[in-house]
């Protein structure tokens, strides 16, 4: 099963999302592949250093109900045991994050560098719209730092994004996560895991009913 995630790395739920993805695939039987896939919710430029709240509050147009949204998905993914620290978080354009993790990919670590960049964005209050910054974080997954921050500052990666960005489109994805299951099957959403978990059950049934006829 290769289950294709389309996510942004400034989006909680689809921090949420993986990490309760990554717990139902702990012990769920079978081979299972994570394919991390570009997505952005805003691909507006984005100054560099401006609070993530007061970003929230001018997107929604109203301080309490951004204060709102934000309580809720932190208080949910406290209960997950993840870190949602709105208060030092930063606003960023993703691209280039998504241009480092299609970089990382290509060295067998995806994963790990799309979870360092979560973390560092929702915990940290890194700005990961800064190729230091990116860099840096490279660097922590045991990426050559400065190799990393050569090919920020080329344009290598973008067709990779722009590609992935496309397919969502043609496929009709508006919100993330998407999980997409072997190209026949979507859940969306940041599911409990009892919902995920009998999800992937149902679909792993449904295949092995398709390759038995």
């Amino acid at each position: 099963m290769n289950i294709e995630l389309w996510f942004d790395v400034v989006c909680p739920w689809c921090y949420l999302g993986k990490h309760r993805l990554e717990t139902v695939l702990r012990d769920f039987p079978g081979e299972v592949t994570i394919t991390g896939r570009a997505y952005q919710l805003d691909p507006a430029p984005v100054p560099p250093g401006v609070p993530l709240r007061a970003a929230m509050v001018a997107k929604v147009g109203d301080t309490e109900r951004a204060g709102q949204m934000l309580a809720q998905v932190t208080e949910l993914a406290a209960a997950d045991g993840l870190v949602l620290d709105f208060d030092r978080a930063v606003a960023a354009n993703t691209f280039d994050a998504h241009r480092l993790v299609a970089w990382a990919a290509g060295q067998d670590l995806q994963l790990l560098m799309i979870e360092t960049l979560q973390r560092a964005h929702f915990e940290q209050g890194i700005d990961i719209g800064s190729h230091a910054e990116l860099a840096r974080l490279a660097g922590a997954v045991g990426l050559d730092e400065a190799a990393a921050l050569a090919y920020l500052a080329s344009p290598t990666g973008t067709e990779a994004v722009n590609a992935d960005l496309a397919e969502a489109r043609e496929l009709g994805i508006t919100s993330v996560p998407t999980f997409v299951i072997d190209r026949k099957f979507v859940v969306q959403g940041a599911q409990e895991t009892t919902v995920l978990r009998s999800a992937l059950e149902e679909i792993m049934r449904r295949e092995a009913v398709d390759t038995a006829r």
